[in-house]
């Protein structure tokens, strides 16, 4: 089972800005159909992704996060734009 974690202050003004829970963020890595991506532009010191899948809520989460040795690290969730809705559903 992968175990997830994150910065609670991070999580909480995540909330406030783009309305997504990190709780809500970490069910997109069970969407069997979902997309992982390197996020070179924003991986200064450590290698960033970005996992587009949809949540357990039925929402399509753009996930930015870091793999660590026995954690993945959820640093920013936001719902999708209708370009990468509509480049996901293809």
């Amino acid at each position: 089972m992968v175990r997830f974690e994150w910065d609670p202050e991070k999580a909480g003004q995540n909330f406030k800005k783009h309305g997504v829970y990190f709780d809500e963020a970490t069910t997109v890595f069970y969407d069997p159909l979902s997309a992982t991506f390197a996020d070179p532009d924003h991986s200064e010191g450590e290698q960033r992704l970005i996992t587009v899948g949809v949540s357990a809520q039925g929402r399509l989460p753009v996930v930015a996060h870091t793999d660590r040795k026995d954690a993945v690290r959820i640093i920013n969730a936001r719902p999708a734009t209708a370009h990468e809705r509509k480049k996901h559903e293809g």
